[in-house]
C-alpha cells in the first residue's frame, strides 16, 4: 500500500512542478508583469464569474492580503475590474474586464492545443477518466 502512495507522490510532485512552470508561461502570456498564480485567478473568475476576494482566497487556500495584492497587480494591468456587491455594499465583487477575458481565452486555447497535442495518442477514455480523477483529487482537498 505504501509503494502506491509514494508512487502518486512522486507523480504528482513532477506533475505539480511542471504545472507551475506552464502556469508561469500561461500568466506570462497574457500579460508579462503578471505572477503564476495570476493563470489560475484567470481560470476561476472565466468558470465563477465575479467574486468577493475573500471567496478568491478560502477557494485557492491564500490569505487575503496575498489575494488582495494578486488582483491588485490584475486590477492595474486592466484585466479585472471591481464592482459593489450588491448583497454588502461595503465589499466589492472582481470580475473579468473585457480585455481580461479576450487575452485569458486566447492564451486557454493555446494552451488546450497543446494539451490535444500531446495527448493525441491517448485514447478519450482515457482523458475523461484522468479528468474525473483529477476533479475528484481537487474535491477532496476543498473539503
Amino acid at each position: 500500500m505504501d509503494r502506491e502512495f509514494l508512487a502518486l507522490e512522486r507523480e504528482l510532485a513532477v506533475f505539480l512542478r511542471r504545472a507551475r512552470a506552464s502556469s508561469g508561461e500561461m500568466a506570462r502570456e497574457v500579460h508579462p508583469d503578471l505572477e503564476p498564480a495570476a493563470y489560475g485567478l484567470l481560470v476561476r473568475l472565466e468558470e465563477a464569474g465575479a467574486q468577493r476576494g475573500t471567496e478568491l482566497a478560502g477557494y485557492f487556500g491564500v490569505g487575503k492580503a496575498t489575494m488582495s495584492r494578486q488582483l491588485r497587480a490584475m486590477e492595474e494591468v486592466g484585466l479585472v475590474t471591481r464592482e459593489p456587491d450588491p448583497a454588502d455594499g461595503r465589499a466589492s465583487l472582481v470580475r473579468l474586464t473585457g480585455e481580461g477575458v479576450a487575452r485569458f481565452r486566447h492564451v486557454r486555447d493555446a494552451r488546450r492545443d497543446r494539451y490535444m497535442s500531446k495527448l493525441a495518442g491517448w485514447d478519450r477514455g482515457e482523458i475523461a477518466e484522468l479528468a474525473r480523477l483529477l476533479h475528484q483529487l481537487n474535491t477532496s482537498a476543498e473539503s
